[in-house]
């Protein structure tokens, strides 16, 4: 039977041919670029230095992070350019073909999450470019509904649909929206440090404050949850890579581009809004974290229109990147011949608005303790097994065919992997419970790692690595 026939196929799935890889290194840095200049990146800062850390202890902690978590983006980055398949179906070999759902609609719903975190932001941004170009938009409609303006939830909606038209576009069309967002976001924001820097006559008291920890000892219980936090901001992307680096031209293209852009531009871009957030305390009395409120301040239309369009190409370009591309094939995956990469996308949207973003974001610490620390944990719970598997099961190797075929080499559902999961989630959640077990949660992404990546290889014997080795390295 060819793979075209069988139910674990569709075109959007399918391996990606010659003619279809296009991305170069700086495709790959524009894409990173372009994710990191981001509302949320800019805030993050924001939750740190409320907990107490100095705007130095802040930034370190975030390069950190980052740095961390991007190892297993590479590591899960190299499957997809060598065998040019995306990650729900990457995954079909230590999960099995069907068992590839579990870890595939677990990173969906997270991105569907993210998804309307996003877009509530770019709503936001668009309903102040409105009221710059037109003073009566907030009272357009009158009336309100959970707490917002009926205007509001219009920019929201526009927003929100501005996304699904680019995705049906194709992943051609998100190419070049990434190539040229991330230049023209990277300069405006640039801008916008300049004027802070000017308007305060330097950069305020944010950068003078000390942070409230003495010692390490006091230090270490905040820095713990705050680093796993930052793993956990990107923990999405280390698993669903191969949905890119499938279209790049090499390995090293791929590797390069990522390895250059993604620590330095989300510490770069998180210590750009701390300046200007600084510099916001002296010129309006208090400090502004947020962009689009800073931005409202503005008198002159034509500066808060820039201002405003910028925030809405960093948002959007994220937002599709990062929350759109991965469910819309995690959904595609759990029913190829139902579902297509379009209409994943269309669900990952409307399950996004179903998750209430707009609660998400009114506290930001619990933005960054609650949301973003609590499903790294599962997140990491399946890194180890995508890695483990991957790199000492099958030592890189895999039939692509049969990770389409019912009746390949590859099993319906391998336990070893799901099992391995849920024990790596069970891990990293039960402080959540069991209060003097709350060092695990803190630790949440490095626990689900660690256990998932121990269990599986315990589960995979190594009679079995060795059938592995021999099915991959046979003639189809």
């Amino acid at each position: 039977m060819s793979i075209q026939s069988s139910r674990l196929y569709n075109k959007d799935l399918a391996p990606t041919t010659p003619a279809q890889r296009t991305w170069g290194t700086y495709n790959f840095a524009a894409l990173w670029v372009s994710m990191a200049h981001c509302i949320p990146t800019y805030m993050l800062a924001s939750g740190l230095i409320g907990a107490g850390m100095s705007w130095k202890q802040a930034l370190l902690t975030i390069l950190a992070g980052n740095a961390i978590v991007l190892v297993p983006i590479l590591l899960n980055s190299h499957a997809g350019t060598k065998h040019g398949i995306p990650f729900p179906v990457f995954a079909r070999a230590a999960y099995g073909t069907f068992g590839s759902n579990v870890p595939a609609l677990m990173r969906a719903l997270v991105a569907c999450g993210w998804f309307g975190i996003q877009a509530w932001i770019g709503g936001q941004a668009l309903h102040v470019l409105f009221r710059s170009l037109w003073s009566g938009w907030p009272a357009a409609i009158s009336g309100s509904f959970g707490g917002h303006t009926p205007t509001e939830w219009i920019s929201f909606l526009l927003f929100w649909s501005l996304n699904i038209v680019v995705i049906y576009r194709g992943m051609d069309l998100l190419r070049k929206v990434e190539n040229w967002a991330a230049p023209f976001v990277l300069v405006m924001t640039t801008l916008l440090v300049w004027w802070a820097w000017k308007q305060a006559h330097g950069f305020g008291p944010i950068l003078a404050q000390p942070g409230k920890f003495g010692t390490w000892r006091e230090f270490w219980p905040v820095f713990v949850p705050s680093l796993t936090a930052m793993i956990g901001f990107w923990a999405t992307l280390s698993l669903n890579m191969p949905d890119f680096t499938r279209y790049s031209r090499s390995q090293r293209d791929q590797a390069v581009g990522q390895v250059i852009a993604l620590p330095v531009t989300m510490t770069v871009f998180a210590a750009m809004g701390v300046i200007i957030t600084s510099a916001s305390a002296i010129i309006y009395g208090k400090a502004i974290w947020d962009p689009v409120e800073l931005v409202g301040k503005f008198t002159d239309p034509w500066i808060v229109a820039i201002s405003m369009f910028t925030i809405v190409v960093a948002t959007l370009s994220v937002n599709i990147a990062a929350n759109v591309v991965s469910p819309a094939n995690d959904f595609a995956n759990a029913f190829p011949r139902v579902i297509t990469f379009s209409l994943g996308g269309l669900l990952a949207g409307l399950i996004g608005i179903a998750m209430q973003p707009w609660k998400l974001l009114a506290d930001p610490s619990g933005y960054i303790y609650d949301w973003l620390l609590g499903y790294s944990g599962g997140l990491g719970s399946i890194a180890g097994v995508l890695i483990a598997d991957y790199w000492i099961v099958r030592r890189t190797q895999l039939v692509v065919d049969d990770l389409y075929r019912e009746d390949g080499i590859y099993e319906r559902w391998r336990w070893s992997g799901i099992v391995a999961t849920m024990l790596g989630c069970a891990a990293a959640w039960i402080g959540l419970i069991v209060r003097p077990l709350r060092p695990l949660y803190d630790y949440a992404w490095f626990v689900g790692f660690a256990v998932s990546f121990a269990t599986y290889l315990f589960f995979t014997r190594r009679r079995e690595w060795k059938v592995d080795a021999e099915r991959v390295t046979a003639p189809l």
